[in-house]
């Protein structure tokens, strides 16, 4: 089952219609089109988003509305990786494997937010590659440039949840900062679902500086899934 004409009409008439709370994001669902694919069927879900002027997807397989334990896969864009196929890092890899796993379920969303290289853009990306090659780690390099080490807003995603009427979620995801900003902002999250994708000898520095520096999940830590132990080794983590 899909969502449904009449449903995807309800959802663009709130989504345009509604007010935000001033400090929210106000993202707009502002269409929704079939999408057959290689991993089944789904429905492309178009959102616009004027706190930061970009235009961000959700790919849904299933009725999801009004829904508890949806599972759902934020995917933030990596041109190189997801078109190109970079090695570099492991990016397409789970999207893939996201994809997959949603057909499997059959029924889930995946929300493709455009903030390429950690949201500091595709230029700055090659200029942090450069560096990379120089033997900085992928955060230093961002700082190098006069960056965040992460800059992206998962507030945005929050809100395009809330637009399709996601009551509560399985989240697939490493990184314990998706879980506390999707909390932050009102997403309820029953458990976290483990995305390890295989290590090559490209990515393995990559993967190693995620999991030592901002905690992601791997290694004795990677099939952790409750969300109140991933708090507890994430605020050991930042200590």
């Amino acid at each position: 089952m899909k969502l449904s004409k009449e449903k995807i009409a309800s959802l663009i008439k709130e989504s345009v219609g509604h007010t935000c709370d001033p400090i929210e994001c106000c993202v707009r669902l502002v269409a929704v089109a079939d999408l057959p694919s290689q991993f089944g069927q789904f429905q492309i879900c178009g959102f616009v988003s004027p706190c930061d002027d970009k235009e961000h997807t959700a790919l849904v397989r299933g009725d999801v509305v009004d829904k508890e334990g949806v599972v759902v896969r934020l995917h933030s864009e990596c041109l190189t990786g997801d078109v190109m196929g970079s090695k570099r890092c492991d990016c397409r890899d789970q999207l893939l494997e996201s994809l997959r796993y949603i057909q499997k379920t059959g029924e889930g969303v995946l929300i493709y937010l455009r903030q390429e290289g950690r949201n500091i853009g595709l230029t700055e990306k090659i200029k942090a590659y450069a560096l990379q090659d120089e033997g900085f780690d992928t955060f230093d390099a961002n700082v190098i440039l006069g960056h965040q080490p992460d800059e992206r807003d998962y507030g945005v995603a929050a809100h395009m949840l809330k637009s399709l009427r996601v009551k509560s979620i399985r989240l697939l995801t490493n990184n314990p900062e998706k879980i506390a900003q999707l909390k932050a902002h009102g997403v309820k999250i029953l458990e976290r679902i483990p995305l390890i994708t295989k290590q090559t000898r490209y990515n393995e520095f990559y993967i190693r500086t995620k999991e030592r520096r901002a905690g992601h999940l791997f290694g004795e830590n990677s099939r952790v899934t409750s969300i109140k132990e991933i708090e507890r080794i994430s605020g050991e983590t930042k200590e």
